[in-house]
């Protein structure tokens, strides 16, 4: 047992998990002592809430290729923490998913953050991330606070989310591809033995 099984046993029997818990859904997130780069997310998907593995879909094919890691490397890893802002899948919303429980990055992040000493960087991705750890730091919405990422190195590194859903934000702010990205990839390289 590791102080990271104590912690996810401390999530599965916390009263507010009890609906998943019963229902036999284990947390999803990964921590190790040796991790350099936390990812921190929203929440799970459905897909990952089934299979149990994070980033498991179509915008994970792209967060690996932005961090130009191979899908091998990133699930084979203990460089590569896994935190999202809620550990259960939420539900379903009229467009996409429900937005992450509030609450449960508040009171586990610290306690897992704090086991990692070697950490160089957390990824944070999309607005509940950012709100969460940058909170009055951040710019005025989440595409400034992503154009301005220089800001808020070596800590964190700000970015928009990789869902095919946000091709039309590409289109529209072709910087973050020719600005952001390789400054992304070459950080992620100096902290993750890249392929």
């Amino acid at each position: 047992m590791t102080i990271f099984d104590d912690i996810k046993q401390e999530i599965i029997d916390d009263p507010y998990n009890k609906d998943y818990t019963d229902r036999g859904i284990d947390p999803v997130f990964y921590a190790s002592k040796n991790a350099r780069v936390a990812i921190i997310g929203q929440a799970p998907g459905k897909k990952v809430e089934e299979t149990q593995i994070f980033w498991n879909d179509q915008s994970g094919d792209r967060l690996r290729d932005w961090m130009g890691v191979s899908r091998e490397t990133f699930y084979e890893t203990d460089l590569i923490a896994q935190l999202p802002m809620d550990f259960y899948y939420p539900g379903k919303a009229k467009t996409g998913d429900k937005p992450p429980r509030k609450e449960f990055a508040e009171k586990f992040h610290p306690q897992i953050l704090k086991e990692m000493p070697d950490l160089e960087t957390i990824i944070l991705i999309g607005n509940y991330s950012q709100k969460h750890y940058l909170g009055k730091e951040r710019q005025k919405n989440l595409t400034e606070t992503v154009r301005h990422y220089q800001d808020y190195l070596p800590n964190y590194f700000p970015l928009v989310h990789p869902s095919p859903l946000n091709q039309r934000w590409m289109k529209k702010n072709p910087w973050f591809e020719t600005d952001v990205l390789p400054d992304f990839k070459k950080l992620m390289a100096k902290y993750i033995q890249a392929d």
